[in-house]
């Protein structure tokens, strides 16, 4: 257990974070698993989840929950698979 004041909010703020971050990668992982479907069944909901998706990764970039490059990868992933199907 922290000693100091300082040491036992820092433990507070990290649950927390966690707890956020934990919601915002299960909401990515979501979205991801939609858009596999939707393009798998070749309707025209790719074009709505697809924007959805990356709105998403740019919005978890942008607080630092995932890495930018790690958001650009996934969205250059999607575009690909989206491309050959």
């Amino acid at each position: 257990m922290a000693n100091k004041r300082a040491a036992r909010k820092s433990m507070v703020q990290s649950v927390c974070r966690a707890s956020a971050n934990g919601a915002v990668i299960g909401k990515l992982r979501t979205l991801a698993r939609k858009l596999r479907a939707a393009i798998g069944s070749c309707t025209e909901d790719v074009k709505f989840v697809a924007r959805d998706y990356v709105s998403a990764l740019d919005k978890a970039a942008k607080k630092n929950v995932i890495h930018r490059n790690a958001a650009n990868r996934r969205k250059r992933a999607f575009a690909r698979f989206a491309f050959d199907a």
